[in-house]
This record gives structure tokens, sequence and C-alpha cells, in this order.
């Protein structure tokens, strides 16, 4: 078994880390591209577009709910284990690449979150939705929208949720001494307890997770940086020297180190492009596909700009970037010990929980999603559940290095089948924009109707087989192209 971990992670290293950045980066720049950089153009609008959905009052899921939930699953202790490593392993200069990739990917989130919500389907008074639904109705390709579901399934709703689980065991056995059979039942029992209540409960904790434990964890790194802020030029100096240091670093190696380093931690914390966000954004009950997709896009600007960035400073700040320490949360901890006493500890804790139970949530949702996709029989996704609680009991206790290895090859596989299905969709979410942007500038609040792109088939959500479009709205329709 370990030498079966050591082979898939090492499989990973040498292999999927470099396709899935060569095909996240170049997608990310081609649709940065083709949409006219409306990651950056359009981001008043998508903070807009956030308010308006944290006040609306609907029955099923706002758009900040699913975006609460994506970023729930986002943000995770990766946000503050993966950003130290990356530091300590690539220098300080880990950090300008991992901005830029947030930059560049953040278009990627917009394509494939509009995507999902065009081919959204009814899940009661709720919708799902996601890559396996536009693999299936836009390319007539269910065989690659199941293969998706099952490797999502396992990734996300499996083998992830046991890491996440078993970080919260740790670190609460670590600040507080309490036996880690204690915390895992009473981890299971709560996941069960929100797992089943369905969609709206996952919306509804998420919805009050997530502005929680990320407001928490950025005051407490802004008071850092506001204690430190004569060093705040030196911080800003030390990470573009070290992205941009010219001749030493590439003879040393140290710039590629950098590079990978951040590239690595950008793609794999935002997830832009991955396939697992738009799962939550298909969820949303919105008036236009792209008010979602730009809600989804601002979501990883959230994760990486602001989440690890956080991270990023406090590491810095602390000077213990060129520490040899490998455990990404003991680093932090020590850090945050550094900057605020020895109260860090049980604060990073409590921060660890929120972090982690958050991604549990919505990492979950991500498997029953996609189980509804495989097959709606109720005994399934219940069995799914089940499959979740006891893959929680056995995260809490067990060493999971081989399980970690293992959804990292099967994440890397699922993020392929998505960047081959947006690539070959992008139009659509190109036709979409185009369409919303006119309607904006007509002065109305845009309103999709599955007439407004010609072509488009297998629309489920977008509008009445009995309505009669008429002439004048026609002049209006917009070609994929």
């Amino acid at each position: 078994m370990e030498m079966l971990g050591s082979f898939i992670s090492g499989t990973n290293d040498l292999l999927w880390s470099k396709i899935l950045i060569i095909m996240l980066i170049g997608l990310g720049l081609y649709f940065s591209v083709r949409t006219k950089f409306v990651q950056f153009r359009m981001v008043g609008e998508m903070f807009r577009l956030l308010g308006e959905g944290a006040t609306a009052d609907k029955k099923g899921v706002t758009s900040f709910q699913a975006f609460c939930i994506s970023t729930a699953s986002r943000v995770g202790t990766g946000n503050l284990a993966g950003v130290a490593i990356a530091i300590t392993m690539g220098g300080p200069g880990a950090v300008f690449w991992m901005w830029l990739i947030a930059l560049i990917g953040s278009a990627s989130a917009f394509i494939e979150s509009t995507l999902a919500q065009i081919y959204k389907v009814k899940d009661g008074d709720t919708f799902r939705g996601g890559p396996a639904y536009y693999m299936e109705k836009a390319l007539n390709a269910r065989w690659m929208g199941i293969t998706f579901a099952v490797l999502i399934s396992l990734t996300f709703g499996l083998a992830f949720n046991s890491v996440q689980a078993n970080t919260i065991t740790s670190a609460f056995n670590e600040s507080f001494g309490i036996d880690k059979w204690v915390t895992a039942i009473i981890l299971a029992l709560v996941t069960a307890v929100i797992i089943f209540g369905g969609i709206k409960m996952i919306a509804k904790v998420s919805e009050v997770i997530v502005p929680i434990m990320a407001g928490a964890y950025v005051i407490v790194a802004l008071i850092i940086i506001i204690m430190n802020i004569t060093e705040l030029p030196g911080v800003f100096v030390l990470i573009f020297e070290s992205a941009f240091d010219g001749l030493r670093e590439v003879a040393s190696g140290a710039l590629g180190a950098a590079m990978m380093q951040g590239i690595k931690r950008g793609l794999f914390s935002n997830e832009a492009g991955m396939g697992s966000a738009p799962n939550a954004g298909a969820t949303a009950d919105v008036s236009h596909p792209v008010k979602q997709g730009l809600i989804q896009s601002l979501g990883v600007f959230v994760d990486t700009l602001v989440i690890c960035s956080s991270t990023a400073f406090i590491i810095l700040f602390s000077g213990l970037y060129t520490s040899k320490e490998t455990d990404g949360i003991v680093l932090t901890q020590n850090a945050l010990g550094t900057a605020l006493g020895s109260w860090a500890g049980i604060f990073l804790a409590i921060i660890v929980l929120l972090f982690a139970f958050s991604s549990i949530v919505g990492n979950y949702y991500y498997g029953e999603s996609n189980i509804g996709f495989i097959n709606e029989n109720k005994v399934w996704l219940n069995l799914y559940r089940i499959a979740v609680v006891g893959m929680v009991i056995f995260g809490s206790l067990a060493s999971l290095k081989f399980v970690w290895g293992l959804a990292d090859l099967l994440m890397g596989l699922m993020a392929i089948i998505n960047l081959i299905a947006i690539a070959l969709l992008g139009k659509i979410a190109f036709a979409a924009l185009a369409d919303y942007q006119k309607q904006k500038k007509s002065g109305k609040n845009p309103v999709f109707h599955v007439n407004n792109i010609k072509g488009l088939k297998n629309v489920e959500c977008w509008g009445d087989p009995s309505d009669n479009v008429d002439e004048s709205k026609s002049n209006r329709k917009l070609k994929i192209n």
C-alpha cells in the first residue's frame, strides 16, 4: 500500500501536475482573451451581484449561498498548510505565481460555471448541475459525464473528506488533548445531520460558516500586517525579487521551484477549471447564467488573493519561510505564535475546524449532485451519504498518505476531462456573455431564455416549450460561433 501510494504521488508530480498546469494556464489565457478579460473589467459587477444575492429572498438556493458552498469546498486546510509548504519549498516568489495563476484561472471559472447554469436541471424546488450535465446535454457524451461523475464523487466526497477529517482530529488532539475517537464520532454525527438534510441545509450551513471563518482569519492577518506595516514594502520586494531574480535563481533552479510551487498551489487551491465549483454554481436561482459565472469567478479571487495571501503574509512576516518544517499546519501555527503569542495555537485549531468542516460539507455536495446524475434512485444517494460519514470516521483515525496520493491522481483525471469539455463548449459561454452585456447596455436587468442564443439545444431550465418567441425577440438572438 505504501509503495503504491509513493508510486501514485511520484506519478502525479512528474505527469499529471505538468499536464494540468499546461492545460489550465493555456485555457485560462485563451478564455481571458476571448472574453476580453471578463475577470478584470467586470469585477465591479461581480461584487454588485454578490450583494444582490446575499439579500435575495428565494425558496431555492440563492446566488450567495451557491457562492458560499463552492467557497466552503475551495477554502480548506490547503489554504493554511499548502501555502506554507509552497513558500518553504519554492521561496517567497511562489506567492507571486500563486497570484498570477488566480488572475488567469478566474476566466476558466467563469466559463465552467456559466455552462453549468445553462445546462442545469430541476431538482424539486432547487437545481443541480455541473460538468457531467453539460457533457451529456451539450456534447451528447453521457459516458464522459458518468466518468467525470464517478471521479469527482470518489475524489471530493470520499477521499478529500477523509483528509479534511484527519486534519480536524489531529489539530484538536494536538491543541486540546481530545482523543481522536471522540472528535471522530462528534464530527461524523454533525456531518450526517447536515448532509441528510439536503442541499438547503448545506446552503444554510455554508452561508453561516464561510463568512465567519474567512472573516476571522483575514482580520487576524490584517492585524499582523498592521503590526508589521513598516516591513510591508520589504515583503513585497522580497516576493517580486524572489520571483524574478534573474540568472542566479535560474542557474540554481530556485526560479523554477518558485514557479512550480506557486502555480500548483494556485491551481489546486482555487480549483478554477477543475470542474468542482460549477456543481455549486449550478444550484443558484438567477435570472441569467452569466450572473453566477461572474460570482463564481469572484470566488477564485477570494480563495487565492485573500485567504491564501493571508497565510503567505503571516509566514513571511514571521521570517519562518526558511524553516525546514514539513508540516504546513505546524509552520503556520508557529508563524502565528511568533506574531500573536501562545493563544494563536488555539485560534488556529478553531480555524482548522471551520475550514476543514466547511470543506467536508461542500465536497459532499459535489458528490451528491453527481450521484444524482448517474442514478436518481434515492437508495444510491443514501448509500453514498453513509459512505461519506464512514470515510469521515476512517479519515479521522487513519494515516492518509495513500488516500491523498490517490485523490490527487483522480482529481488530475477529473480536471483533464472537464478542461476538454469546456474547451469545446466555451463558445456557448462567450455567446451568453455577449447576450448579458447587450441587455445591460440597453439598461435591462439581464434575463436569459433558451432562444437568446441560436442553436442552443437540450436546455431544461431556461424556457417554456409553450413560449411563443416573436420576431422582435428573434432579432436579438446570438449565434454560437
